[in-house]
């Protein structure tokens, strides 16, 4: 499959099968699974692309059936998958999820050591495919799986920045994949440092910069070169800052918690898309805490990502639908 069209957004990591347990309890007592997708790149993509972008991946896959449904779901959803390649000497990766039903966090597990994705090197850049297109977005999850990665990452970002593409940064720290703190830090901001917009986690951006307050965060990383920052607030909303001016958009109402994991994915997705679009960095952020409090509620992680249609109903309703009581 090729891209007809110059993609408008590229993305790159590593995406995953993801296995979600259909009964509450430590997953080695689950005995029923739902098959579907991870993957924090992957998720954006999806985001992107059901809100009408033209949406290129960058990754590489098993030649097994893991790979297989991870490349119909990518034709399914509309996303250019050219780039990712079959490799046929390492599988593709895979993880488990448990079920809350309290609304926190659930527990993960994952089997991604020695995966295909792990393997990207600088080689599987596709330079020119990347020109064609208007944006880059990167996270911070597909460094630490090997050197190798890492030279890609800050590849990718190098040219896109040097050329005039505008690049997006989720630190989305996942520190049990660094070797120490310390590394993660230095490698999370020498990334930020090449991105025009980044989006921590109040929590995130304390532990990467040592400043408390959203304003300090946006001014650390608008000094070393980003012009826009927004930084997420959970419920509360976000901070943001960018040349159009700064201050707290607020979060929106939660009916019920289903699922947080990729509510920050679902942000990207309204941010970016937004400012795509030509919009302020206030209606990005704006944008980015509706989508992300809709993914919550949902149990698959990208399951909650709405179409345009799906987007507009939303926001001219103005709320989010009470869910039905339960029999």
């Amino acid at each position: 499959m090729s891209a007809a069209l110059p993609v408008d957004v590229v993305t790159m990591g590593e995406a995953m099968v993801l296995f979600c347990a259909m009964q509450p309890g430590a997953l080695a007592t689950v005995q029923q699974f739902r098959r579907a997708t991870a993957g924090a790149e992957l998720n954006v993509a999806v985001g992107l692309s059901r809100l009408g972008l033209r949406v290129g991946y960058v990754s590489k896959v098993g030649r097994d059936s893991f790979g297989e449904y991870l490349l119909g779901f990518l034709d399914a959803e509309g996303i250019d998958r050219s780039q990712v390649e079959v490799d046929d000497h390492h599988p593709t990766g895979f993880m488990l999820k448990s079920l809350e039903t309290d609304g926190t966090d659930p527990r993960i597990e994952y089997f991604r050591r020695g995966s295909a994705a792990s393997h990207l090197g600088v080689a599987d850049h596709p330079a020119a495919y990347c020109a064609g297109s208007r944006h880059l977005h990167l996270t911070g999850i597909s460094p630490p799986l090997g050197p190798a990665v890492r030279e890609l990452v800050q590849e990718m970002a190098r040219q896109a920045r040097a050329s005039g593409r505008s690049v997006s940064f989720d630190p989305n720290l996942r520190p049990r994949l660094w070797p120490s703190r310390q590394v993660m830090v230095e490698a999370v901001n020498q990334l930020a440092a090449q991105a025009d917009l980044v989006m921590p986690g109040l929590a995130e951006g304390s532990l990467l910069t040592g400043r408390d307050r959203p304003e300090d965060i946006a001014d650390f990383y608008r000094e070393r070169g980003a012009q826009r920052v927004v930084v997420k607030l959970g419920a509360e909303g976000a901070y943001y800052a960018g040349p159009d001016g700064h201050g707290t958009v607020p979060g929106w109402l939660v009916p019920r918690v289903v699922d947080t994991v990729g509510a920050g994915d679902g942000f990207a997705v309204g941010v970016i898309s937004a400012l795509l679009q030509g919009l302020s960095t206030e209606q990005a952020a704006a944008r980015g805490n509706v989508i992300g409090a809709r993914v919550v509620q949902f149990p698959g992680d990208c399951d909650g990502l709405p179409t345009w249609q799906e987007l507009s109903d939303l926001l001219q309703r103005g709320s989010f639908p009470e869910p039905p009581a339960p029999h």
